[in-house]
């Protein structure tokens, strides 16, 4: 009899978790992953600015799910089988030891996302996988016998039992998916930042809001955290969280929206303007522009006193009612044009891909092509940023090995 012969397109973390898992779960089988690029795993290399955010310490797999704006109902399963919980173990057997930071971010102990690189590596060496690089796949006809026939850029040809999809981005295999019988969601991209054109707020690069709340008018998108200013506008864990739900609407919207930033969520306007009151007897000959509210930022609050054309040296004895109310104003419902959007460079993440209805996520397998699965961001899955993604490519690639080698 002979071997059973598996090919794995994509050389990132679903591709080579799948072929791993492959190997372990039948060591005769012929693993092979083919990847476009000069090199494998290159996402995780460039990831969590170079520490490799491996997964996140969430062990309940219905609430891990919630992270996922696409995909939620479909992965619970999948998570309670191989959850975040196993990849630490699976890691840490061999030889790569996780941290837990505060915000529930997983890295290795090194913070060298190489550390990773070189655990999964050395596993696929010591497991006979064998990892082709600088191989395109073209094209894929299912054969008679049940096999496929792989046809590569170069003109060259493999055949195989089993073929695992595990691709990330689908930009450049939406055709051959849809010849192979599958409809795909387009691919459109996720946790992005927001270009705001105002000079001002250019101006504050580098400065951070520990916790704000933002929005999106006329859509029903809410989310709370971290705000950063950047060079090209605004950034953070709540402007990615927002653009990770809303990654559709807003693309719909062609990046052109107006956001809405509340600086204090647990402040009341009506606490604001006591405060305000307070301050116009306590701090009557102070200037409103020196004395700012905490926990906002002297420089943000230097700018945002300005924008209500408040003058720096006004005092708090001079606030007339209607500039106090512009004021509260900016701080609860300042509102910024946003005019484009930049991929987030620690997690290019897109959603769209392979309909999960056409995907039998007990074993990862093609509904419509037997013996053709697929992993990873191949399908129609993103999560929101901290480990998330990661975690559905260990899961959704670990179950696709297992099912593969298996049967």
């Amino acid at each position: 009899m002979s071997k059973l012969r598996i090919i794995v397109v994509g050389g990132g973390a679903a591709g080579v978790f799948a072929a791993i898992a492959a190997t372990g779960e039948n060591p005769m089988a012929a693993v092979k992953v083919l990847e476009k690029g000069q090199s494998f795993l290159s996402k995780v290399r460039i990831s969590g600015g170079g520490r490799c955010n491996v997964t996140h310490a969430c062990f309940d797999p219905r609430e891990f799910s919630q992270r996922f704006p696409r995909g939620a109902k479909a992965l619970i399963g999948p998570f309670h089988r191989f959850q975040a919980r196993d990849t630490i173990e699976w890691f840490e057997s061999r030889g790569v030891k996780l941290k837990t930071e505060k915000d529930g971010r997983m890295f290795p102990v090194t913070d060298s996302s190489q550390t990773v690189i070189d655990g999964l590596m050395h596993a696929c060496r010591k497991s006979g996988v064998v990892l082709s690089p600088s191989t395109q796949v073209n094209s894929v006809e299912p054969q008679s016998d049940a096999t496929f026939r792989l046809t590569l850029r170069n003109g060259a040809t493999e055949v195989c039992d089993r073929l695992l999809f595990a691709t990330g981005g689908i930009r450049n295999l939406q055709e051959p998916f849809k010849q192979l019988g599958h409809s795909v969601e387009p691919p459109v991209p996720s946790l992005f930042t927001f270009h705001i054109e105002l000079p001002w707020l250019r101006e504050l690069a580098g400065v951070s809001v520990p916790d704000s709340v933002v929005s999106v008018a006329g859509i029903k998108l809410r989310e709370r955290g971290p705000i950063l200013v950047t060079h090209w506008g605004l950034s953070g864990p709540a402007i990615l969280k927002l653009s990770a739900w809303g990654a559709r609407e807003l693309h719909q919207r062609q990046y052109r929206f107006r956001l809405r930033v509340d600086w204090l969520p647990d402040t009341s306007a009506s606490e604001i303007n006591h405060e305000f009151s307070q301050r116009q007897k306590s701090r009557s000959a102070k200037a409103v522009g020196n004395t700012p509210l905490q926990p906002i930022p002297m420089r943000l609050w230097e700018q945002i006193v300005a924008s209500t054309e408040i003058k720096s040296n006004t005092r708090w004895s001079e606030l007339s009612s209607a500039r106090q109310h512009g004021l509260v104003q900016q701080l609860k419902r300042a509102e910024f044009p946003v005019t484009g959007k930049s991929m987030n460079k620690e997690e290019f993440v897109t959603c769209g891909g392979v309909r999960l209805d056409e995907v039998n996520f007990k074993t990862m397998e093609s509904r419509i092509v037997p013996g053709l699965y697929f992993a990873g961001e191949a399908l129609d899955i993103d999560g929101l940023t901290g480990g998330f993604n990661f975690q559905a490519a260990w899961t959704t690639g670990w179950i696709a090995g297992k099912s593969m080698a298996g049967g």
